[in-house]
This record gives C-alpha cells, sequence and structure tokens, in this order.
C-alpha cells in the first residue's frame, strides 16, 4: 500500500496553533520549555525517536520537562528538497494512505512519533549546512513539530570537511552570522547553536559572542576543540566552559558537553561549569538511564541491580525489553509481547530449563538449513524507518560490555536486519537468560567471581579513592566498571594512552599540544609495558568505539 508524507503546507496547518504562540527568545524560551537540566545530544542515526522514548522513560513523569532531546542531526539541503530523504528521518505526521477513494478531502494531518506534543517534546531539530536559503527551507518544514531548530557547528568528521559543515564552519564567521541570522529572522521558533571551543580562551569567547549576536536562544559549547575525535578525543575542558559563563551576559542561556560518564557526572558539571544544563551523547549511548537517578537502596526493582559493594545500575535485559517494547508499541503500532517478571535469584527457574531445550533443538542441522531457506527480510518500510535502522548500533552500544563474554548474543547481533523484530525478540531471550546465569553466579560467589579483574577489585569499592588526573582513563575505569549485565560507560583511552599503544601516531604540532613528553619512556622507544588487566579493558573498549565517532554529531 502506497503512502506519502503529507506536503508541508499540510504540515504547517497542522502547527498552526504552535506557529500562533508568540515567538519567545533567550532565557524567556527555556524557562518556557520548563528550564530543563539534561540535555539528550544530538546524533547522527542514533538520537532517533524510539531512543529518546527510552531515555525519557527512565524519568520520572513529574520531572519530564527537566530533559529536552534533539534529533539526529539532519543535512538541510536533502531535508528541504527531498521527500524520501524525509520520510526516512522525521516522521512528525501519520503517512496518508493514497489509496483513498475520496480524494476531494484534504485530511487533517495526525501527530505520530517526532515532536507530537504529548510524548516527544520538547525538542530541537538539528541541521547542519551552509547555504541560509536551505537551512530556512528545511526549519520551515519541522517548525510545526518542534520547539527549536538547532544549528550543528561541531561535528568534527571529515563527512564535515568535505561537505563544509560542521566544525569546519568555524573558520567563516560571516557566513555562521547568516545562517543563524536568517533563522532568526524568518523561522517562527527560536534558532540555537552546538559549537566547539577554539585555540584559545579569547577567540571562543568572539566566537559566542558572534553566534548569539546572530540570534541564538541557546549556545551548546562541546568543551573539545575540532582536532580532538577518535583517539584524540580526550577530556572535555569545563573550565573553559566556566569561564565563557563569566565573560558572557547573565541571561544568556548555555549548555555544557563533555565528559559525561554516569549520572552523578551530570550535576558535577553543572557545579564545575555554571552552565544551564548539561549535554550527553556516548555516555547516553551506552546508558539511556543516565538522566535519571538511581534508586535508593532498599526501593530497588527488578530492573535495577545492586551489588554487595553497593554500586548498581540498570540490567541490560531491563532496558533492552524497555526498548523492544517502544519499537512494537510505537514504530510498529502493536502490542508488546506478553513478558513475564524479570528473573531475579529465588524465582522459578523452569523458563531456563524450556529455553535451553528450545535452543538446542534450534541447533539440529535440519532447523539449521530451513532458517537458511527463509530469511525472512523485513518489509521495505521498515527498512526505512529510523527507528528500526538504528537498531543494531543501539544494540551494540547498549550491550558492549555483555558480548565481550557472550559473543554467540554479538554474532547474532551482526548478522541481525533492521525491523526485523522476531530476531530482535530472539536475541532479547537470550540476554535474558544469560544474564539469569550471571545473578545466579554473583549470589553463589558474590565477589569472587570477579578476582583477577582489577576494577573491580576492593579498591574500586569506594568511589571516593578514585583519582582521575586527566593522565589516565583508569580512574574512571575504577570508577565505572560493573558486571557485564549492567549498563555502563564505554571508558576512552586517552590520547597519551593511545600514543603508548602504538594506536596513533601524531604530527610535531599535535605531539606539542599534548604535551607528548610525558608518555612513559618506553612507549616512545617503541617497547611497549607488559599490559595490566586495566589495559586490555581500555585496548578492548578502544577498538569497540572506532566507529562511535562517525555516529556522533560532535
Amino acid at each position: 500500500m502506497a503512502t506519502t508524507l503529507e506536503a508541508p503546507t499540510a504540515g504547517l496547518e497542522a502547527g498552526a496553533a504552535t506557529m500562533a504562540k508568540p515567538k519567545l527568545h533567550g532565557r524567556a524560551f527555556y524557562e518556557s520549555i520548563g528550564s530543563p537540566k539534561y540535555i539528550l545530544a544530538p546524533m547522527v542515526d542514533q538520537s532517533e525517536f524510539a531512543w529518546r522514548m527510552l531515555s525519557r522513560s527512565f524519568i520520572p513523569p513529574s520531572e519530564q520537562k527537566n530533559m529536552v532531546a534533539y534529533t539526529p542531526m539532519f543535512h538541510a539541503r536533502l531535508f528541504k528538497d527531498t521527500e524520501n530523504y524525509r520520510q526516512c528521518h522525521f516522521q512528525a505526521v501519520r503517512p496518508s494512505d493514497s489509496t483513498d477513494a475520496d480524494t476531494t478531502k484534504t485530511p487533517t494531518p495526525e501527530a505520530w512519533l517526532d515532536g507530537n506534543p504529548s510524548i516527544d517534546r520538547p525538542l530541537f531539530v538539528q541541521f547542519c549546512a551552509n547555504d541560509p536559503d536551505a537551512l530556512l527551507g528545511a526549519a520551515l518544514r519541522v517548525a510545526p513539530y518542534c520547539d527549536a531548530v538547532d544549528l550543528n557547528l561541531g561535528c568534527p568528521q571529515g563527512i564535515a570537511k568535505k561537505g563544509k559543515y560542521g566544525a569546519f564552519l568555524q573558520e567563516d564567521q560571516e557566513l555562521i552570522f547568516k545562517l543563524i541570522n536568517t533563522l532568526h529572522k524568518n523561522l517562527p521558533i527560536p534558532v540555537t547553536a552546538k559549537i566547539r571551543i577554539l585555540d584559545t580562551r579569547e577567540a571562543t569567547l568572539a566566537y559566542a559572542k558572534n553566534v548569539l549576536s546572530a540570534g541564538a536562544s541557546i549556545l551548546t559549547v562541546h568543551g573539545r576543540l575540532r582536532e580532538q575525535k577518535g583517539h584524540l578525543t580526550g577530556l572535555a575542558d569545563w573550565r573553559i566552559i566556566k569561564w565563557l559563563r563569566e565573560q558572557l551576559p547573565p541571561e544568556t542561556v548555555l549548555f555544557a558537553n563533555g565528559n559525561i560518564l554516569q549520572h552523578d557526572d551530570l550535576q558535577r558539571a553543572l557545579e564545575a561549569t555554571g552552565a544551564d544544563g548539561i549535554m550527553s551523547a556516548e555516555g547516553n549511548l551506552s546508558d539511556p538511564t543516565i538522566f535519571s537517578p538511581p534508586p535508593e537502596p532498599g526501593t530497588e526493582t527488578r530492573e535495577y541491580w545492586r551489588g554487595r559493594d553497593g554500586k548498581g545500575g540498570y540490567r541490560v535485559d531491563a532496558v533492552m525489553r524497555r526498548y523492544m517494547d517502544i519499537l512494537h508499541k510505537y514504530a510498529a503500532g502493536q502490542d508488546p509481547p506478553s513478558r513475564r517478571p524479570l528473573y531475579v535469584p529465588g524465582d522459578d527457574t523452569a523458563w531456563m530449563e524450556e529455553m535451553d531445550r528450545a535452543l538446542a533443538e534450534e541447533e539440529e542441522p535440519e532447523r539449521k538449513k530451513r532458517r537458511r531457506d527463509t530469511p525472512g527480510k523485513p518489509g521495505k518500510s521498515r527498512a526505512l524507518s529510523p527507528n528500526y535502522s538504528a537498531m543494531q548500533p543501539h544494540m551494540f552500544h547498549l550491550l558492549r560490555h555483555f558480548v565481550s563474554k557472550h559473543t554467540d548474543v554479538r554474532d547474532l547481533l551482526a548478522k541481525s536486519r533492521a525491523g526485523d523484530l522476531e530476531a530482535y525478540e530472539k536475541i532479547l531471550s537470550m540476554v535474558e537468560r544469560k544474564v539469569a546465569d550471571g545473578l545466579l553466579e554473583y549470589e553463589r560467589a558474590g565477589p569472587a567471581m570477579f578476582e583477577g579483574d582489577e576494577v573491580l577489585g576492593p579498591a574500586a569499592a569506594d568511589a571516593e579513592v578514585v583519582e582521575e588526573d586527566g593522565e589516565s582513563s583508569r580512574g574512571a575505569v575504577q570508577r565505572c566498571k560493573r558486571p557485564w549485565w549492567v549498563v555502563q560507560p564505554i571508558i576512552r583511552p586517552l590520547p597519551k594512552e593511545a600514543m603508548a599503544k602504538g594506536a596513533v601516531s601524531l604530527s610535531k604540532k599535535d605531539k606539542a599540544k599534548l604535551g607528548e613528553a610525558a608518555v612513559a619512556p618506553e612507549a616512545v622507544n617503541g617497547k611497549a609495558a607488559e599490559p595490566s588487566v586495566q589495559d586490555k579493558v581500555l585496548e578492548t573498549d578502544d577498538k569497540v568505539l572506532e566507529t562511535d565517532d562517525k555516529l556522533l554529531a560532535g
């Protein structure tokens, strides 16, 4: 059945009430959307509707307005000119059926997913652009369905350099002013912008003032240079964001981005930077519960696990369940499967035995052949949905630590197809079964099951003794490490660690910036030191992060 998205005119009519509201600016606008402190970052193909819903689902209803979410970064020219591109990336109104008998009536567009006022607000839509007219044309198409339009000035990837957008516009401050000012003057909703810091505080301040004078209502500052990506990502500089806060007018709304690994880091960043809100990107991909405070001891539900040392986190099977239920309900438009309660030690284990028998039967040769003959490709409409196309990368982020131990689940994920909910339900069943084994083993052996894992040893039990000096990522690993059945961040090795392992070679200019003189002599001389357990953890995490920078918009 052929379907098409509503024409722009119909979309604008649907948002007439929103468009009729007076346009607010700066802090007045920020306060009108609830003065959110937590910000889900724009991430290429990764901050789509289903993931935003999952991230919001852990926040109590009374606190929902304390978080604002961004869409993935969209290409302004393609969004303005190409209907298929819009259909594949932004689903604000339910597609109309082109086979309707009565073609004389113009149906009223029905709010659907992206920007739905009842479930997906506040929402900012982000574009990359280098043409003011194209940016305005794209922004007008989404204006009825969001609270603000954001200009990406932070993407540091090669594709942004080739297309001249993102962080590669920062040398053209006149064009940046025109892009923002065009939206400020002609768009019925506010414009915001996200930048990276420059080489000096003074240059960064001038950059920020240019963006604000052009009309940006909110300025997000990523505390890293354009060159800080991949192995050179390093730590974001909260000090320069704090300095900007002190130099800019108090009515300036400022968001800070960088260094958020766990929920407690959000408050640390607020205090250290003086920003109005804190943005999380990679931290949210690995742990979509990051904006929700952990439950008080003794109030945990089955979704949350707490160890004998008091440390804990949400279980990967619980988070994956929520994600799958959202896909069933909103993307597929069907009721989620009936599910038994999440297993906790002490529950009946009959289901585990039944699952083991079922898995054993599936491994028989005839069953294998039958599965090869019927691959079950999803329909075209599912393959085109942004909520389905993001499934595999999301699961590799969420289950990163899990699949490093359970490679059979990793292999199934690698073979999975976009939109194949049945296959992902099977993966979820395997995850639940293996988490149950992990919980039982922990009950039997306790912390002893982690003997040999330095990052979970006695020194990790007290977070207060963990030192993070900016020279090593081991302190962060020690602070954040949890058992593999708990969602947790991936810790990037710092640049000096990457150089010591031979993972990256630098130009003389970059070496001077990073102070290579502090690198261990044995690394400089080409001799690799014997890796510790923590080194191995960092090396594994480094490998799985190699593709992440392509997904993050800066």
